[in-house]
């Protein structure tokens, strides 16, 4: 028997380097499937499409800069309406978790799928499944209806509840198996796209026909192969609230000094795109970017420069910057992240003792924590209008009978990414390029990074892309099924 983990993914090649990194479908291990017209063709709010339905063979590329000479290189499979479903919107049973930490635009998902699968295709079996994977075998269900869920896009957090942990991959399709279940929409993070592979692949096994669609969820922007995560744009907008309450806080007192925490375990776009939107940070300091505090060229220094120039200054830190600075602590959550200590206190604690001992420079410094208010409001207009198309191409997908695999943006269209591309690294923020250099020239803020630093990062990014590049090797690692169009 072939692999498991071959199972996420179907590799074509075509010619000039063209190579198509498919998702699996019903078919590929259930022959003989009924299908039946999409009710879409009969759907009023189509009617006045030119073309109702996405091409079988439309793809789109990973990597939109390319040379004259260069292969085609890596494409996904173009989300949309097929002309033919593999499901009866009676057959239809589907059920819906959101698991992860809290996110905007959670409820914008969860209504849009209920909608698409009532108003698109007349399936009204949906069920909620209380409190991440655990509930699939712990809680009660929640039914789920287009009146249940018509206002909920307007609230934070999910209606459905959220968890960490709890996966139990026997358990979860016992439960899926038993309550007849035949869609099932994950909405998490990588974490939880990594569970949602092993729980498709245990469908797959036991020969089921049950769809497992994820839609990616992460507020840090983390997720590899997508444009964007859901929620971001809204995180980016009410981080410049604490930053202008930061601001305001500095400019009113001599010497004053805000220090604003921002999200960011890993990755630091949330900080780095407030920051550039905001125009009142002077220094923005990150996970991917090392910094030091004392000698020439450190944190101390930038800081003495600024207030003696300006008279006041915003520092913006993510979360899981400087972890090299603090002492390590090895725990994790239920999630399997590493419980990170509060950089925020640290900082504002060492730039206290610091100036008040050894610069004898009396100085006022305000902390600021909007963690939690950021995670928790509504998603605002751009992220409402791309969790709705989101959840839609989820779910046309699904009723396509496309299986194990997650919606997502590449390149501005809308795709299927099979689960190992989503969850082979996170994304993090390049600082050999052009967006960094533009931060670092907005704030004027120094590097921090000496020249071997540099010529590191450069090398570890050449390495990266030379990975990427090579669309052969990646297909051959992850499947030995190769097809020659």
């Amino acid at each position: 028997m072939a692999n498991q983990s071959n199972f996420q993914m179907k590799v074509t090649e075509g010619n000039l380097g063209y190579v198509l990194q498919d998702v699996p479908h019903l078919t590929d291990y259930i022959p003989n499937l009924p299908t039946y017209p999409n009710p879409l063709r009969f759907n009023p709010a189509y009617s006045v499409v030119k073309q109702y339905f996405v091409d079988m063979d439309d793809s789109v590329p990973q990597k939109i800069v390319v040379h004259k000479d260069s292969p085609r290189g890596v494409h996904f499979r173009r989300a949309g309406p097929r002309q033919k479903v593999y499901f009866t919107p009676e057959e239809v049973n589907a059920c819906i978790v959101t698991c992860g930490g809290l996110c905007p635009g959670l409820n914008t998902v969860i209504r849009e799928i209920v909608h698409s699968l009532d108003y698109m295709y007349g399936a009204t079996k949906v069920l909620g499944i209380d409190g991440g994977y655990r509930g699939f075998y712990s809680k009660n269900t929640k039914p789920l209806s287009p009146k249940i869920v018509n206002d909920i896009h307007k609230r934070g957090g999910t209606i459905l509840g959220t968890s960490r942990g709890g996966h139990d991959t026997m358990k979860i399709v016992d439960s899926i198996q038993d309550r007849g279940i035949n869609q099932v929409y994950i909405i998490g993070g990588d974490g939880t796209q990594k569970g949602a592979a092993v729980i498709y692949e245990e469908i797959r096994k036991r020969g089921l026909k049950v769809i497992v669609a994820g839609i990616p969820k992460t507020i840090d922007n983390d997720i590899s192969v997508i444009d964007q995560s859901f929620g971001f744009d809204t995180a980016v907008e009410e981080a410049q609230r604490a930053i202008n309450a930061a601001h305001v806080e500095a400019e009113s007192a001599e010497n004053g000094i805000g220090v604003v925490k921002l999200m960011g375990r890993y990755s630091g776009f949330i900080a780095m795109y407030a920051t550039l939107a905001s125009r009142d940070v002077d220094c923005c300091l990150i996970p991917e970017s090392p910094f030091y505090l004392e000698g020439q060229g450190g944190l101390f220094e930038y800081i003495a420069k600024r207030l003696k120039e300006n008279g006041h200054m915003v520092i913006v830190v993510a979360e899981g910057a400087g972890e090299d600075l603090l002492s390590a602590k090895n725990e994790q959550d239920a999630s399997g992240n590493k419980l990170l200590q509060d950089i925020g206190l640290w900082l504002s604690r060492r730039i206290k003792e610091h100036f008040s001992k050894q610069q004898k420079l009396p100085i006022t410094l305000k902390y600021i924590d909007p963690t939690y208010m950021i995670r928790a409001i509504p998603s605002n207009a751009s992220d409402n209008v791309y969790c709705t198309l989101l959840a839609q191409s989820a779910v046309h997908g699904a009723m396509s009978g496309f299986t194990g695999f997650t919606s997502g943006l590449v390149n501005g269209r809308h795709t299927y990414i099979p689960f190992n591309r989503i969850t082979e690294q996170q994304n993090k923020v390049v600082i050999t390029d052009r967006m960094w250099a533009r931060l670092l020239s907005s704030t004027n803020q120094p590097s921090f990074l000496g020249r071997k630093q540099l010529d590191e990062a450069k090398k570890e990014q050449e390495s990266q892309s030379q990975l990427m590049d090579d669309a052969t090797n990646i297909a051959d690692a992850k499947t030995g099924n190769r097809i020659k169009k």
